[in-house]
């Protein structure tokens, strides 16, 4: 019996080829003074480092502190929406890395239809974690994250992977926003 992705299915064959990540933390990159976003492999030790704005930095960080705040932020607006609306976020994937920009997709559910809506990683992951929905990253943006990293013309890029590699948790602490 063939499977799913064997029969050319192409949602079973887009599943196989993401990996499931984990929001690792958010810190600031020591060498560019900017927020990142530091996904890791659940399955594995691979890190996938995403820098992001200042603003989209601090919806996320208030969302993994769980900071309650007055009035609904942007991403609270969207989630708010989406289930007035009777929709549900299934899950994010940071699809594709073109030109040395992440791009990502949320994956809604509304009346058994799907639908993939083009999104900033920043604001997915933000979504994402109001949702607590899980978040992926396609093999080929990993793939080439890592080439990025190890190319000869960015020596600090492999320095910086293999210092992201091995944070551990009091790391994660000292260097959060």
């Amino acid at each position: 019996m063939k499977t799913a992705s064997e029969r050319g299915n192409p949602a079973a064959t887009a599943a196989t080829a993401e990996v499931e990540m984990q929001i690792r933390g958010l810190m600031i990159d020591p060498l560019t003074n900017m927020p990142v976003v530091v996904l890791k492999d659940m399955a594995s030790d691979a890190v996938l480092p995403i820098w992001v704005g200042i603003f989209e930095a601090n919806a996320i960080a208030l969302e993994l502190e769980k900071t309650a705040m007055p009035r609904p932020m942007t991403h609270d607006l969207l989630r708010n929406m989406a289930r007035g609306l009777n929709a549900v976020v299934r899950k994010v994937v940071v699809s594709e890395l073109r030109d040395d920009t992440f791009l990502a997709v949320i994956w809604m559910e509304q009346e058994g239809e799907t639908v993939a809506i083009d999104a900033r990683p920043s604001d997915a992951l933000a979504l994402a974690l109001r949702w607590d929905c899980p978040v992926y990253a396609s093999r080929a943006v990993l793939e080439n994250a890592k080439q990025v990293a190890e190319g000869p013309q960015n020596a600090s890029g492999e320095e910086m992977r293999r210092w992201l590699e091995n944070l551990n948790d009091d790391d994660m602490g000292r260097y959060k926003m």
